[in-house]
């Protein structure tokens, strides 16, 4: 029981791990990989892709940890890794339609939120303006939309 709260723990933690990597480092310093998310995708692969691999470096270890020195760490790394797949079906497979046999349409109210969310983030096209950057939560979407048009237009009238 121990081991399941510690996964669903590290599932849920990892949210928030997104949410401010997403806005901090991808719409941060790290923009000139996540930069091309935000373009259309030229050929099969994008530098943005580079940050699957980063993140799962941290998974491996804690399942490597989890099998060589604490055995409570291994949950914190399948955890970790059940959100990245969890990420990945959602995020490649269903928004933005990369994996062509995953032909999911969200139907519940839940699901179509977190879609349209999504949506409203790829709004912008630039490091500044987005809104929207975690994975399991979002707030509702007019509240989304209103707020990248208020940032939209403060941004248009800072550089005028």
């Amino acid at each position: 029981m121990l081991e399941l709260t510690i996964f669903l723990a590290a599932f849920a933690g990892m949210e928030a791990v997104a949410y401010f990597t997403h806005k901090y480092v991808m719409h941060g310093f790290l923009w000139s990989l996540h930069e091309s998310h935000h373009r259309p995708r030229e050929g099969l692969f994008e530098k943005n892709d580079l940050f699957a691999f980063y993140f799962a470096l941290p998974s491996i270890l804690f399942i490597w940890l989890g099998v060589n020195v604490n055995s409570l760490l291994l949950p914190v790394g399948l955890g970790m890794t059940a959100y990245g797949l969890c990420y990945f079906a959602f995020h490649d497979g269903i928004v933005h339609r990369r994996i062509s046999w995953l032909r999911y349409r969200g139907k519940n109210p839940y699901m179509k939120r977190i879609i349209q969310a999504h949506y409203v983030h790829h709004a912008t096209t630039t490091k500044e303006g987005a809104v929207s950057f975690g994975f399991l939560y979002t707030r509702p979407v007019a509240e989304l939309d209103a707020e990248r048009r208020r940032l939209e237009a403060g941004v248009s009238t800072s550089q005028a």
